[in-house]
């Protein structure tokens, strides 16, 4: 986490950053970046209910987390307010239809480890960066709650992370395979947003440096090597 952070005040974003948040660019943009965070942590609720289903010994740990989730997303719902910003719901639903199935398709067939891989690594990872990144570019009121927000999801990621460790030589295989096929759709997300989040003066180069940070970390933390992160992070970066 401090790695993170760091990471967060050190980066030569090279852009203005004093940002006009009430400017029609910045506020056109924002309807979209503002709608993915709701939707994000709706999926993150939505993701966490389903796991408490699929893993009832840890059911009260899972409500715990998926209630955090639900109010992260009424804290964002309230930044979009101040702003007087109405977020686009049905392109965040569309940007994250593609995880959405991903999840959705395994937790039919009970592959927990892909289902984790997905919500406590990538989407856990993904959020944590791209928070991260924002802070220093927030408008006052989000940055506050932006601020409370991901110190909640490094509690999310742990969850994840701890488990899978305490599972690694059985969750191995399938580890990879999810990673394989959901890693590049990161990729297809960031390419997605790189014009509305330059809008916010969030640097795209960042954005992927600070998951790719993240998402190494807690690879290394679940038991996988150097060189096998090294090799799992390199999935679909020829999309980039």
């Amino acid at each position: 986490m401090q790695q993170l952070t760091q990471l967060t005040t050190e980066i030569d974003f090279d852009v203005d950053l004093h940002v006009d948040f009430r400017s029609e660019t910045y506020k056109d943009a924002y309807s979209r970046i503002n709608a993915i965070v709701i939707e994000g942590e709706q999926e993150a609720y939505d993701n966490y209910i389903k796991l408490k289903e699929l893993m009832p010994e840890y059911a009260e740990t899972l409500l715990g987390l998926a209630k955090m989730e639900m109010r992260h997303k009424r804290g964002f719902e309230s930044c979009g307010r101040n702003l007087k910003v109405t977020p686009d719901m049905q392109f965040a639903q569309e940007f994250f239809g593609e995880l959405h199935q991903n999840f959705q398709t395994a937790a039919a067939k009970g592959q927990i480890v892909t289902c984790l891989l997905i919500q406590s690594l990538i989407i856990e990872c993904f959020a944590i960066a791209a928070y991260n990144i924002y802070i220093p570019v927030a408008d006052d009121f989000a940055r506050k709650i932006t601020q409370g927000v991901v110190e909640d999801e490094y509690k999310h990621l742990n969850f994840g992370e701890e488990w899978l460790k305490g599972n690694f030589t059985a969750s191995r295989t399938e580890l990879e395979a999810a990673n394989r096929q959901n890693l590049p759709i990161v990729w297809k997300m960031l390419n997605q947003v790189e014009s509305d989040a330059e809008a916010l003066a969030m640097d795209k180069e960042a954005l992927i440096e600070a998951f790719m940070i993240q998402y190494g970390e807690a690879l290394a933390n679940i038991g996988f090597t150097t060189r096998e992160i090294m090799s799992l992070s390199a999935c679909g970066l020829a999309k980039n």
